[in-house]
């Protein structure tokens, strides 16, 4: 029996991840739920890459979630993401819809695959000292009597993971008023990549096809309301331009810095994709090289595994 009720479409910056997801949802009557830590604020468009014209595949315009829905300036967090992205996915779901889950942020995704319960537990230092004494089986014991629908095998794995999962779910068991509904995902995941070579240059042509769209325009009309602080705390595009703007930095230097900083980014991103990967989390990759069709087609293979069919291809 099909229980697939989430396709998730991840992959670093620069690999094409809005066009596949929308193409895919254009043939399963599906909506986009973003997973961009940027893209959910406002009049940044161009350097957070929106490309809203992805969005719109043979004429049908596919609907997307959680893009636009704050002011510049706003410290938006995961806790605020977690909880939107609930909202949305049930409103998708009880419409008889199928959510795809589409951005690069991985603290985002798993936010939303793991339903990690996103709540400031306090340190307890009288048990941590207590459980000291036991040994890493005896932890493990423990932690699955308090938490037998235990999920996350990486808390069993490392004694001071094992030790803060055990002051979690105590908590919880001591604090039950705290406990937050969360959907049951039974996620798909595909991801899209590059080589690094082709990665790279795809990185290189983007931003300055972004420059020339006018994104140091974007940051300009910014600054004229946001203090230079916040758009530095947005990081790559947004930083660099907001130093260039303020004569920290040159133009080219400008760009050479923000070169740099956003192919750390995407290997970073990596990193973080591969650390998903060896706590269990399944990722289906796709190469990026493929034409669209073929990704269609690859994606229709891989969900079939999951008993979900793409009746159109």
């Amino acid at each position: 029996m099909n229980k697939t009720n989430l396709i998730t479409i991840t992959g670093p910056t620069a690999g094409g991840k809005t066009a596949f997801a929308a193409n895919l949802a254009a043939k399963i009557d599906g909506e986009i739920i973003s997973a961009d830590s940027r893209q959910v604020y406002k009049k940044m468009d161009i350097g957070t890459g929106k490309d809203f014209e992805d969005y719109t595949v043979d004429g049908k315009k596919i609907p997307f979630h959680l893009i636009d829905i704050r002011e510049p300036g706003y410290k938006y967090n995961v806790y605020e993401y977690q909880q939107d992205f609930i909202h949305v996915f049930d409103d998708i779901r009880k419409r008889n819809k199928m959510p795809l889950l589409a951005g690069g942020t991985g603290l985002y995704i798993e936010a939303a695959l793991n339903g990690y319960r996103l709540i400031n537990v306090p340190p307890n230092e009288n048990r941590r000292a207590e459980l000291a004494q036991k040994t890493q089986k005896e932890l493990i014991e423990i932690l699955q009597q308090t938490n037998p629908e235990l999920h996350n095998s990486t808390d069993t794995k490392h004694r001071k993971r094992t030790l803060r999962a055990i002051e979690i779910a105590e908590y919880y068991e001591a604090h039950p008023e705290t406990d937050q509904y969360f959907p049951e995902i039974h996620p798909v995941i595909l991801g899209v990549k590059y080589d690094r070579d082709s990665r790279r240059k795809r990185i290189t042509k983007r931003l300055h096809a972004r420059i020339e769209e006018g994104m140091i325009e974007e940051v300009k009309q910014l600054l004229k309301t946001v203090p230079e602080q916040d758009l530095i705390f947005y990081g790559l595009e947004y930083k660099f331009i907001t130093l260039y703007l303020n004569g920290t930095l040159k133009r080219d230097e400008m760009i050479d810095k923000l070169e740099i900083a956003i192919h750390q980014f995407a290997k970073r991103q990596m990193t973080w994709f591969r650390k998903m990967e060896r706590a269990g989390t399944h990722i289906h990759w796709i190469d990026g090289h493929m034409p669209m069709e073929e990704k269609m087609e690859r994606a229709n293979t891989i969900l079939k595994k999951y008993h979900f069919h793409i009746n159109a291809i």
